[in-house]
């Protein structure tokens, strides 16, 4: 990153998902809401957000990530395909009622496969169901995945602001933007 700007992207979900739930497009397929410790964790966080540069987690200290992946605020559904992880979406409530949709993707081997919407649709109803927030929010930005903005204005999100940002922002940054002081 050269420290320029970068346009981020803040969608929100206000109701439940509604609908038919996504089948799975893929046999031997399962969702489930899973713990972890910072060990079982950042494999995953690095196969899935290394690709796309996301080092969030990475910068974190070993008890700020043992802390925030122990709380109850913090909710990841794990997608597994043929027995091995495939992708997870991350939920944080640090504003309840609302959630913030933190990390959401797949391992780059599973992409192309219809495995995200899938994927997004029953942890969106899952995390609904058992937290029940006002409302899910999230950011993404131009180095995320080009079809990221189209797959989640699909399961129901719609954008609510846009900012230019620095690259090298962080969460504070992000937040600050619209209007969250932490």
């Amino acid at each position: 990153m050269s420290g320029g700007l970068t346009l981020t992207t803040y969608l929100e979900l206000i109701t439940p998902p509604v609908g038919k739930p996504l089948a799975s497009p893929l046999a031997r397929t399962t969702v489930t809401r899973q713990r972890f410790t910072a060990e079982s964790y950042l494999p995953l966080y690095k196969a899935v957000g290394g690709p796309l540069g996301w080092d969030g987690r990475t910068l974190m200290t070993r008890k700020a990530l043992e802390d925030l992946l122990a709380a109850p605020s913090t909710d990841i559904y794990v997608l597994t395909a043929d027995g091995s992880p495939a992708g997870y979406c991350e939920f944080i409530r640090t504003q309840p009622p609302d959630s913030e949709l933190k990390y959401f993707g797949l391992l780059p081997a599973m992409q192309g496969r219809k495995l995200g919407p899938y994927l997004l649709d029953v942890a969106l109803r899952l995390h609904w169901r058992l937290t029940e927030p006002r409302r899910i929010w999230l950011h993404t930005d131009t180095w995320d995945d080009p079809k990221a903005i189209s797959v989640y204005q699909r399961s129901g999100f719609r954008v609510f602001a846009e900012h230019m940002l620095s690259e090298t922002a962080d969460d504070k940054d992000y937040l600050a933007a619209i209007g969250i002081v932490m």
